[in-house]
Formats: structure tokens, C-alpha cells, sequence
């Protein structure tokens, strides 16, 4: 039988408290002081969709041979890129090669739960196919969805063999009910009335999909101990969950509070965390709104407790750092328009041949290993670095992503323009060999110094805004944060 077999999850570990946005906006709207409990989690300025998707992809990895995965479907309305397969760049940072399958799928807040249906019910071939969804949502200063919403990524596979959820079925209901849209001239969704979307969209289309699906599977909804609806609106899963005969305390909590709603990445966001809570046996309901509504039933099975990812759901939301200041999470997201200085002003025009050359090392952070003596370098080049070696053409791929490594020098530069300054630079000796000059990031102050322990994260490098164009590359992080 087909159904999940690994799971991941990542959440930025930036963590706005929303108090702070309702200092800076309370002056216009005094409603915002209901919703200022808690915190939201807010990407860092060089973190996007797809760097979220490769470090949840990665997450799930930690537990799922790279070399099953056969297909990547990546799900998202914010892709960077409106003609260009980002599912590709994904895979290429997970370094899954160039025989597989890709997709990106878009356009509606269920285009993770249907993905992962059109996975489960596609007859799979031996193999795994990777479900990967991620969101960094706009929104408009001062606003609801500013209050409520997160950033956040997560990422499921789709097997055969050692599968930890059974696929017992799903179904789909579909009805152009707008509750919001977003225009193709827009990068800010228009939001409808809230209590109209409650009662005429969740109230009505989840508990239909959600009777069609338990009928044709003879399950009662009282059997259900595990019910996820991603959704903003803190009471009203609870509230739908009365409606169908869910228990209240198989409700999945939205984390709203400590967390925020992760868009399309949401659904399966939950379903990681109701994968870690679940028992052999248990019965997970996943739905997802949205034009309609998806609903996918699943059981857990013995081989859930030996698949636990290294970070998990809950891992992710325990890697925080509060942060009160709104004035960088409105410029990290491009809503106020800074002063950069001639420094920020320099061209930035990426050259796509010298990128597509060197894309191993660019996208897949893969180094060399000389066959002959066995040195590790990155770059790989023609010639092995080591003086005793220098033989020519004898480097293996050597990926890296993996491997830690740590601070040799570094520098601290308030001259460099960097958007979250002063910018952190220096060199990094890798664990097995391999040494680079590489950017830091998310470096508090006062925590950088020689020896510290770094692993190496997928991040924007440089945005070349003339051209609508962003570059990625490694950078890498003190690992004790």
C-alpha cells in the first residue's frame, strides 16, 4: 500500500513578537492589540520559498535515502520565479541528479494537499516521491494577515516501501470560492470578510469533502485521532471538528500564537507535527482549503517511531530567537523603500553561463575528493591541491551541504553593503577537509570567533533588482544559535 514514508519541517528561527507590530500600528488601528499575544515566524533577508523548501527537504532526507527520490513536486503562491522550474532549483541543492520528475504547483492554498494527492493516487514506481511545500507571504503593514501569518516550510515523501502513514483515501470538492485572490500585477493578497469565509467557505466545504471521504472509507469521525485544517482563524477548525463529530482533542493546534499560518505550506506543516504525535494505529485526517476543499486519510503504521527526522516539526519551533524590531522585518520584506547607499546601488547582473558551469558547486555545494590520495577541496578543479598529490582529473563528487565545519578567520565589515549589517565573511575549514571563504549569516553579535562550529545553509546571495533576478549560494551559520 502506498502512503508517507519521511517527513520534515522548517521554520525560520527569527521570531517577531507582535507586540511590536502593534506598537508601530496600534496609533491607526486599536485592533490590533487582540491579536498582539505571541509571535510570528519572519524568514531572515537572504531566506525565500526555495530556501525554506531545501532545508525542509532536507529535514525529511535525514531519514530517506536521496538516491529512492524519483520525483519533486514544490508547492507555493510566492515562487520567486514565474518562468523558471523552481522545483529544479530544489533538487539541485538536494543534490537528487537529473533523472527525476519535476513540478511546481501553485495558485490556491491547497496546492500542497492536492499535490500530495495526485502523489498518492499515482501509482507509484519503485522509488519515493518528494512532496515539498513552502510559503513566505507578503502583507500589507499594520494589517491581519501581518498579525497572523508565518513563514515556514515542510516536506513529505510518497512510497511503497517502509511507508509510515497508509493511504486510506482521499477526496476532493471544488468550488470557485473566493476568499481571497491575489492579482497577476500584485504581490499582496486581497483578503474577503473573515466571518463570511468561516461560514460559507470552511463550514461548508471542509465537512463535505470530509463525509464524502469517511463514507467511501467506513471510517466514523469519531475514530479520528489526529484532524488537521490549516487555517488563520483560531477557533474555527475546533469549531468544523463539532461540525463533522471530531473530537476536540484530536484538533491539531494552527500555532497561531507561536507560529503564525504558513500559507500552502501549512496543511502539510501540521501533518508532520501530527505525525510525530501519532500512535501505531492512529487515524490522521489531513484537509485543505481553498477553491474547495481536499481531504486525505491517513493510518499510522509500526514503522512510524523509527522515522523520526533529525529536526521534526518540533525541533523547528523550538529553534527561535525573539525579535522586537519591526523596522528590519518591513525591510527583510521589501515594504519600505531604504536608503541602501551607493554601495547597495552597484550592478549585480548575474552571468547565467558562468552560473550553468558552475552549478555543482553554486546550487549543489559539491566539492572534490582526489581518487589517488584521498584530499578533500572545495572547489573541485582540475589538479588535487594537495602539493604531494597534484594529480589531474582524479576528483569524485564530493557533496558538502552535510558536512560542518569550522570558523578559521573571519571579519565583521560595516563598509561591505550588506542588509543586515555589519556582514560577516571569513574562512571555513571543513570537517574531512575542504576549506572556503564563505559569507556568515544569522550572526548574533558578540557570538562570531575562531573555532566556532558552522554548518552551511542554501540562502539568497545578491538580488540583481534591475533584472528581476536572485542569486543563491552557501553561506554558513554558527551552529550554537
Amino acid at each position: 500500500m502506498s502512503g508517507i514514508t519521511a517527513y520534515g519541517a522548517y521554520i525560520p528561527r527569527t521570531r517577531l513578537q507582535k507586540s511590536a507590530i502593534a506598537d508601530a500600528n496600534d496609533w491607526f488601528d486599536a485592533s490590533l492589540r487582540g491579536l498582539a499575544k505571541g509571535e510570528r515566524s519572519v524568514c531572515n533577508w537572504d531566506e525565500d520559498t526555495l530556501t525554506m523548501a531545501v532545508e525542509a527537504g532536507q529535514d525529511c532526507l535525514s531519514v530517506l535515502d536521496a538516491g529512492s527520490v524519483n520525483t519533486l513536486y514544490l508547492a507555493s503562491t510566492t515562487l520567486p520565479f514565474l518562468d523558471r522550474q523552481n522545483s529544479v532549483v530544489v533538487s539541485q541543492a538536494l543534490n537528487l541528479g537529473d533523472d527525476l520528475r519535476t513540478m511546481d504547483v501553485a495558485a490556491s492554498q491547497r496546492a500542497g494537499t492536492s499535490a500530495l494527492i495526485a502523489m498518492l493516487e499515482s501509482g507509484l514506481t519503485p522509488g519515493n516521491a518528494l512532496l515539498v511545500a513552502s510559503e513566505h507571504r507578503r502583507s500589507k503593514c499594520g494589517s491581519r494577515a501581518e498579525m497572523l501569518w508565518g513563514d515556514g516550510g515542510a516536506a513529505v515523501s510518497v512510497g511503497n516501501e517502509g511507508v509510515i502513514a497508509d493511504h486510506l483515501g482521499s477526496e476532493t470538492y471544488v468550488t470557485d470560492f473566493v476568499d481571497h485572490y491575489r492579482g497577476e500585477d500584485s504581490t499582496i493578497d486581497y483578503e474577503w470578510e473573515e466571518r463570511w469565509i468561516r461560514e460559507e467557505g470552511y463550514m461548508k466545504s471542509v465537512p463535505l469533502v470530509v463525509s464524502r471521504l469517511l463514507d467511501k472509507a467506513g471510517v466514523k469521525p469519531s475514530d479520528i485521532a489526529h484532524f488537521v485544517l490549516a487555517c488563520d482563524q483560531a477557533r474555527t477548525p475546533g469549531a468544523v471538528a463539532r461540525k463533522i463529530g471530531i473530537s476536540a482533542d484530536a484538533v491539531i493546534d494552527n500555532h497561531i500564537e507561536d507560529l503564525g499560518a504558513t500559507g500552502v505550506a501549512h496543511p502539510i506543516l501540521l501533518l508532520t507535527e501530527a505525525l510525530e504525535k501519532a500512535k501505531t494505529g492512529d487515524l490522521i485526517l489531513l484537509t485543505g482549503f481553498g477553491q474547495g476543499a481536499d481531504a486525505v486519510l491517513l493510518r499510522a503504521t509500526d514503522a512510524l517511531a523509527g522515522k523520526r527526522p533529525e529536526t521534526g516539526f518540533t525541533g523547528a519551533l523550538a529553534r527561535r530567537r525573539e525579535d522586537a524590531n519591526y523596522n528590519k522585518f518591513l525591510n527583510f520584506n521589501n515594504l519600505v523603500d531604504r536608503e541602501v547607499g551607493k554601495r547597495g546601488e552597484l550592478d549585480k547582473q548575474s552571468y547565467l553561463a558562468a552560473m550553468y558551469r558552475r552549478k555543482d558547486l553554486l546550487t549543489g555545494f559539491i566539492g572534490g575528493k582526489c581518487r589517488s590520495c584521498g584530499t578533500v577541496q572545495i572547489p573541485k578543479e582540475k589538479y588535487c591541491v594537495n602539493p604531494e598529490c597534484g594529480a589531474l582529473d582524479s576528483q569524485d563528487d564530493h557533496p558538502m551541504s552535510a558536512v560542518k565545519g569550522r570558523v578559521m578567520t573571519w571579519t565583521a565589515d560595516r563598509l561591505t553593503f550588506d542588509w543586515n549589517p555589519p556582514a560577516y565573511f571569513g574562512l571555513v575549514e571543513f570537517e574531512g577537509g575542504g576549506r572556503l571563504m564563505m559569507d556568515f549569516t544569522e550572526v548574533e553579535s558578540g557570538t562570531m570567533d575562531t573555532g566556532v562550529e558552522v554548518s552551511v545553509h542554501f540562502r539568497i546571495r545578491q538580488f540583481d533588482n534591475q533584472r528581476g533576478f536572485r542569486k543563491y549560494f552557501w553561506k554558513a551559520t554558527p551552529a550554537q544559535q
